[in-house]
This record gives structure tokens, C-alpha cells and sequence, in this order.
């Protein structure tokens, strides 16, 4: 056998060892048990700050609250928002509290497997132990849809969930929700939101190549590449002064979906008020609108 075939040989054994050992990683940080009541009317309110309603349940052709079936058209194929109702075979009504957990905080199934972060666990991370039993104990309200999720149709490589892992460790970041020192409680409860719950840099912010968003250098300077063809704006503090917007015109935009100009949020946005932020707190959108303009790096 020549050196050149050797070479080859063995190239390949490392390949293929390297392969299997990335498969084999394990994700995520081990189960914790809870022994924490939960609050049904907070879960619930959280569970709309989050934008579960709204991604999880397909309006358009009348589905069953959090039933899922909701179509994401990305730049990797198609992806469809699962079953998350009670039902034990369809939905996650065979779950654990503590698999719950892992699935929103860490973005890992029951199984172990990485889910794509089109589900915004990233957000997520800094929930509370109290957050999750909340939500958990909401959960069990809704009641069981014996349908099943659709299989995501997503183009080769980005089928193979494998690869997920190294994106997880290229990208994966914790959301910059803590308290900051020196200010005050309602802007730090508007960073909280903004930065965590409601998720407002998965839309707002622009991605690089392979999905992940450019966190340091276009943080809430919109993004041109939404599911679908859809777009969004820049709401970063220079661009929202620049436009004229003030606090007051946010909160009332929130609520009702109506801008400054009298035009009407669309699209996605349109979703997120109808489903989301027009069911928060006059107090909270307050928080969210004066975090959003104020000065800051929003890191």
C-alpha cells in the first residue's frame, strides 16, 4: 500500500471517528429535580410575553391553542412549530417538569437531541426555577390534540440535528437580561423582557451564513431575512429617535398594533401584538419601551 493510500485511510478513520464522537456528544446540562408550585396565571402570562401562543398555534386554518403546525419557511427548508399540548403520545403531556425545563432553558429534547434554535431557548436560558414551574403549571391547563407534529423539512446538511451541536458551540449565548447596576427597577424589568421573554432580537437583529445573529456588531439593527421573505425593522435607540418615536407612541403601539403615522403593524409583528405584547401590562410594555430608548449596547 503507498503512503498516498495510507494517508487517505487514515484521513478517513479520523474523519469518521470525529463523526461519531460529535454525534455522540451529549448537550446539555443534566436534569434538576423541582419542588416548586407553580402559578397558573403567571405561566400563562409568561407564556404569551414568549410568543408561545403565537408560534404554536396556526390560526390561519383554525388550529387548536399550542397544537402547533405552524409553517416556518427559512433559508435551511421548512420548519413546523411541534405539538406542545397535553396530549402524552402528540404533545409533551408524557413529560417531565424537569425535561420541560431542559427544553426551554436549554434548547434539548427528552432524548438529548439539540432543537433548531428557531425555537428561541437561547432567550430563554435566564428563566427562573419559579419561571418554569409557572409555565409548567399553565401547561397543564391546555387541553390534549391527538395530532401529530409535522417532520421538519429542512435541506441536507441542516437535516442532520448532529450538526447542531457544533453550531451550539460556535454560537449558542446566554441572553444579557441581569440587572445592571445604577439603573432602576422598571428599566431593568424592560431589559429583562426585551433581551429575554419576548425575544425582540430573534427578529430584529441581522444573521450571519448559517442563521446565527450578529449579536456584537447589528444588535437591533433589523434583519432583511425573516422566515417567509418578511422583514424588520431596526428599533435600535438611534434609529427609533431618529424615526420620533417616544415612549408613550411605543407602549400604545404594543397594545394596539398602531404606529405614530396611523399605519398598522404587519406581518409577523402584527402576530407578536395580537398574540403577545397586547396581553402584557400597561407596567411592562412601559419597561420595554423605555429600555428600548434608552441609550445602551443592549449587551
Amino acid at each position: 500500500m503507498s503512503p498516498l493510500v495510507r494517508l487517505g485511510l487514515a484521513a478517513a478513520v479520523m474523519a469518521s471517528a470525529g463523526l461519531v464522537a460529535i454525534i455522540a456528544w451529549p448537550i446539555g446540562r443534566p436534569l434538576q429535580s423541582f419542588h416548586i408550585e407553580g402559578d397558573v396565571n403567571r405561566g400563562a402570562y409568561l407564556a404569551r410575553a414568549s410568543g408561545c401562543i403565537a408560534c404554536h398555534t396556526d390560526f390561519a386554518k383554525g388550529g387548536a391553542p399550542l397544537a402547533g403546525g405552524v409553517e416556518l419557511d427559512t433559508p435551511f427548508g421548512t420548519l413546523y412549530s411541534p405539538n406542545l399540548t397535553t396530549d402524552p403520545d402528540h404533545g409533551i403531556g408524557g413529560w417531565t417538569v424537569e425535561e420541560f425545563a431542559r427544553a426551554v432553558r436549554q434548547g434539548v429534547s427528552p432524548d438529548g437531541q439539540p432543537y433548531y434554535p428557531a425555537f428561541p431557548y437561547p432567550f430563554y436560558a435566564n428563566f427562573t426555577d419559579q419561571d418554569i414551574a409557572d409555565l409548567w403549571a399553565a401547561w397543564q391547563t391546555v387541553p390534549p390534540v391527538a395530532e401529530p407534529s409535522k417532520e421538519q423539512d429542512m435541506a441536507f446538511p441542516f437535516n442532520q440535528r448532529w450538526g447542531l451541536k457544533l453550531w451550539r458551540a460556535a454560537f449558542l449565548e446566554p441572553p444579557p437580561t441581569y440587572p445592571v447596576p445604577g439603573k432602576d427597577d422598571v428599566w431593568n424589568r424592560g431589559r429583562l423582557l426585551v433581551e429575554g421573554a419576548t425575544h425582540c432580537a430573534a427578529c430584529h437583529t441581522g444573521r450571519n451564513l448559517v442563521g446565527a445573529r450578529k449579536s456584537d456588531t447589528e444588535h437591533f439593527k433589523g434583519s432583511d431575512s425573516l422566515p417567509g421573505g418578511d422583514k424588520a425593522p431596526a428599533i435600535d435607540f438611534g434609529t427609533l429617535q431618529q424615526r420620533g418615536w417616544t415612549v408613550d407612541d411605543l407602549v400604545y403601539a404594543l397594545r394596539t398594533g398602531v404606529m405614530p403615522d396611523g399605519d398598522v403593524f404587519g406581518g409577523a409583528m402584527g402576530e407578536v401584538v395580537n398574540y403577545g405584547t397586547s396581553f402584557l401590562t400597561e407596567d411592562d410594555r412601559k419597561a420595554m419601551a423605555i429600555y428600548l430608548l434608552d441609550v445602551h449596547d443592549g449587551g
